[in-house]
């Protein structure tokens, strides 16, 4: 058994959906939740870059904070980063990318299935190198949309503008007839009222979250992580760091993910 908390990260808010899915499927476990809100959004920037912001998160999680695993609940800090930080450290590293393709996979009837993401995870073929790892028979369509993030980190979920801005972007997948859609980045799923009206009620939206959570689960129960037997108190410690705005966090995050968030921390990069 192993007391040391699970640490995340992700280049802002869009991680907190799969924080949310970690505490709900493992309330006993504590969690570290780092959002590099100082330096988001990572999808347009080139994957070398994000790669040592990935790093130098994870060093934090685990020098700092004393993290069991790290969680890369981020898209493109997982097509950038996961390879190399599981080859630079000796604690379970898991991203998100391999349990959304399973999800997807999963829920297709016709074969034919679509990704939508940032324009990094896109063009750094992650999702089409997955999906062909599988050997699965199926037609992927991909599509970058810029943007989505941004609306998320402001808080605009719905309305109008982000509705217009769907109908654009995802074109490409609903045109090629797919009937699932994996929400190929962590804040997509806070767009999916949205990115669901668009793409119409026949079309299953995939989120990578829940998948992460059963997989970070099951790594814990073979590794003998889990958190000591007999607590059971369903009350994991959750702690949250900004290298951002913090009262924006605290603000905007609480919203998102509910009340676990009721304080934020701080951190500056040098």
């Amino acid at each position: 058994m192993d007391d040391r908390p699970i640490g995340m990260f992700d280049s802002g808010f869009g991680g907190l959906t799969v924080a949310r899915a970690l505490i709900d499927l493992l309330p006993d476990e504590d969690l570290v939740y780092f959002g590099d809100t100082g330096r988001y959004p990572y999808g347009p920037r080139p994957l070398d870059e994000v790669r040592e912001f990935a790093r130098q998160i994870t060093r934090l999680l685990i020098d700092r904070h004393n993290v069991k695993m790290v969680v890369v609940a981020c898209n493109n800090a997982s097509a950038a980063a996961l390879d190399a930080l599981r080859f630079e450290h000796d604690i379970p590293v898991v991203g998100v990318i391999d349990p959304g393709v399973r999800a997807l996979l999963a829920a297709t009837r016709n074969h034919r299935v679509g990704v939508i993401a940032t324009v990094g995870t896109v063009g750094s073929g992650a999702y089409q190198r997955a999906v062909r790892a599988t050997r699965a028979p199926v037609h992927l369509q991909c599509a970058a949309c810029p943007g989505f993030v941004e609306f998320v980190e402001r808080g605009e979920t719905r309305g109008e503008d982000v509705h217009v801005l769907a109908e654009r972007l995802v074109a490409p997948v609903r045109e090629a007839d797919v009937d699932a859609l994996l929400l190929g980045c962590t804040h997509y799923p806070f767009l999916a009222h949205t990115i669901g009206d668009v793409m119409g009620r026949d079309v299953v939206l995939v989120s990578s979250a829940d998948e992460t959570a059963f997989e970070v689960r099951s790594i814990l129960a073979d590794t003998g992580l889990v958190r000591r037997s007999g607590r059971g108190t369903g009350k994991g410690k959750h702690t949250f760091v900004s290298s951002g705005d913090v009262e924006w966090f605290k603000r905007l995050g609480g919203r998102l993910l509910g009340p676990e968030i009721d304080d934020v921390g701080s951190h500056q990069w040098d």
